[in-house]
């Protein structure tokens, strides 16, 4: 039975289909859900000489990413999860999930996936929802949106 279900949330299609499965489950359960919402890095690389940063552009990403972080809780609480919780963490999606499923020792990681046509699209991109199942500390579950 699962305690604590980490959900890892970007407010796309395939992650609002996510967060219904994973208030399905945790109803089921009765367990805990954390919301954790990942916001790449705001550092530029240029070249080998370094990197550049521009705090403008990282307001308004952690904005977005906030709003995006409340929408995904007050999806919870309209379900019936009004102590669900969750942050806005700033990383590599993978590394960042991972690192915060240990922290809150998550029994499930939930992340919504969709299918990419291609093979140079799935190239591009690579897949979270693949290399969360190789690296997790838990189980992994992929909602699949087509």
């Amino acid at each position: 039975m699962y305690k604590r279900i980490l959900m890892a949330y970007d407010g796309s299609e395939a992650g609002q289909r996510a967060l219904l499965d994973c208030s399905e489950i945790a109803q089921w359960s009765g367990c805990e859900v954390v919301l954790v919402a990942v916001m790449p890095s705001m550092i530029a690389f240029v070249g080998l000489e370094g990197g550049v940063y521009d705090a403008e552009l990282e307001a308004r990403e952690r904005s977005k990413f906030d709003g995006v972080l409340s929408d995904g809780l007050s999806r919870l609480k309209a379900a019936g999860f009004g102590a669900a919780r969750g942050e806005v963490v700033t990383g590599e999606a993978i590394e960042e999930i991972t690192r915060y499923a240990r922290k809150v020792q998550a029994d499930l990681i939930i992340v919504g996936h969709k299918h990419v046509d291609g093979w140079a699209a799935r190239w591009w991109r690579g897949s979270i929802s693949g290399s969360l199942i190789a690296n997790a500390p838990c189980s992994v579950l992929c909602v699949v949106t087509q």
